[in-house]
């Protein structure tokens, strides 16, 4: 029994040194062969959101400004150079000075939400390290860039010696996540299961708490943080406590482009559109059953049928299983005739979309920013967001003293706002459609790369010069 104590004891040390060496050696191979490039860590580019907008964005600002360092991608996704570069434009009209190039990576499962099924977070945060690991061991960067809000990664990629940035739309855990714990809600990140046990609630309280000093001492690595609003950077400041490297850069919104779209619409058959990811943080069925309020209670008025549009895309399999849910749920209601789903639109579509709409729904808690508020407003429609986070610090404000918008927080509320805007004078919709315009400038993609290569310059500056 001793002896085969012994060899197993052996076999294991030998399988820990041989991993180890290895692990080592792929680090100092890494280091070595660094590229003189930006990698952009962005595992997904056919969500549409607007963190692939982000994404292009920022790959056209460096090139411009930096044109002797190349911009590699990190994806899973099946895509070439030419198609990536492609997709930018047909997309999001963003016009990159040359292909990027491609680092495909065949281990993004392991950052799915669905491989997690309990204890998501730390799942998917540890998946992220593996998948990063993919990444840097092919293609080795001097800038490692992350686009996705993987902070997990960063220390792994200050070890192959890169320098790290982040433009980060949301903190993957906050304390408004740990209040509602606290406060026993149900919500897509908090199962009914635990919302309803105050013994399972604790736990989970202990879980965030934990997992809070992971993120913050893994997102204090980056060596510039920019953030997309002022309550990302609220939390992100609390978290990560490297206050003068975080940077508020506003994210690029396509405001010159849809501010060309008349203000003017059809009020015989007014359209309330619905831009967003098919995800369940999005709340679209809370949108459903506001808009089946307002087609209940307009049986008593002589106003106009509105429609209600909704526009995204899926990411993957689960995303899809909550679309057709949504179109069963529009039957359920009985709204379907006035319900229309448009999935994976190009760019030039959904301007087409928006330049007939009179307001648009958003219905996400705690959005971290809100692009598609800042869309409507410049498209001349009328947004009705959720009153939290980025849409009420930092979006929806009066300009002038004029209203721009509307902020709701349940399907009540969403019905009301839905209901005045369609009982407002013309002249009442076209004041607040102007006031919108006027206030989504500041938001535009021209002071995203003003901002934007501000804040890179003290990081990508030294690697030019020569």
């Amino acid at each position: 029994m001793g002896l085969w104590i012994s060899l197993l004891s052996a076999l294991i040390s030998s399988f820990l040194s041989l991993a180890i060496l290895s692990t080592v050696s792929a680090v100092i191979l890494g280091r070595r062969r660094r590229r003189k490039a930006v990698g952009f860590f962005h595992p997904y580019t056919n969500d549409g959101g607007g963190g692939e907008r982000v994404l292009w964005c920022a790959v056209k600002a460096i090139q411009e400004d930096y044109p002797d360092l190349d911009c590699a991608i990190f994806t899973g996704d099946d895509a070439s150079p030419q198609s990536l570069a492609g997709r930018a434009l047909d997309r999001f009209g963003v016009r990159l000075l040359r292909p990027p190039q491609v680092v495909r990576l065949y281990r993004r499962k392991w950052v799915e939400e669905h491989t997690y099924p309990r204890f998501t977070m730390i799942g998917q945060s540890l998946g992220s390290v593996y998948l990063s690991w993919e990444a840097l061991c092919k293609f080795t960067p001097q800038v490692y860039f992350d686009t996705s809000g993987y902070a997990f990664t960063y220390p792994l990629a200050r070890i192959f010696g890169c320098q790290v940035i982040c433009y980060t739309h949301y903190p993957t855990i906050s304390s408004d996540m740990v209040s509602r714990v606290l406060q026993f809600n149900s919500m897509y990140n908090n199962d009914a299961l635990i919302a309803n046990s105050p013994l399972l609630s604790r736990c989970k309280v202990v879980y965030y708490t934990l997992f809070s000093w992971l993120y913050g001492l893994v997102g204090s690595c980056a060596h510039l943080a920019m953030v997309n609003s002022s309550w990302t950077r609220s939390h992100i400041e609390k978290l990560w406590r490297i206050p003068q490297r975080i940077k508020r850069v506003y994210p690029p919104c396509d405001t010159s482009s849809l501010q060309m779209l008349p203000l003017e619409r059809s009020v015989e058959n007014p359209v309330f559109i619905s831009v967003a990811q098919f995800r369940p943080e999005k709340a679209h069925t809370l949108q459903l059953e506001a808009f089946a309020l307002v087609i209940e209670r307009l049986k008593q008025d002589s106003l106009p049928r509105p429609k209600l549009q909704f526009v995204g895309g899926c990411r993957n399999k689960q995303d899809e299983a909550r679309l057709q849910k949504l179109k069963d749920r529009s039957r359920e209601l009985n709204i379907d005739n006035y319900v229309e789903f448009h999935r994976d639109v190009m760019y030039k579509d959904l301007v087409h979309l928006l330049g007939g709409a009179v307001a648009g729904l958003h219905s996400m808690v705690d959005e971290h920013f809100g692009i598609v508020v800042v869309e409507y407003m410049a498209a001349g429609v009328i947004p009705i967001a959720n009153n939290s986070a980025g849409p009420k610090m930092d979006i929806i404000s009066e300009e002038d003293g004029r209203r721009t918008g509307f902020l709701a927080s349940d399907k009540e509320e969403y019905a009301d706002a839905i209901r005045r805007v369609l009982k407002m004078p013309e002249s009442e919709r076209l004041a607040i459609a102007t006031a919108a315009r006027e206030h989504a400038s500041r938001f535009s993609e021209g002071t995203f790369f003003n901002e934007f290569k501000a804040a890179v310059q003290p990081i990508l500056a030294p690697k030019t010069s020569s």
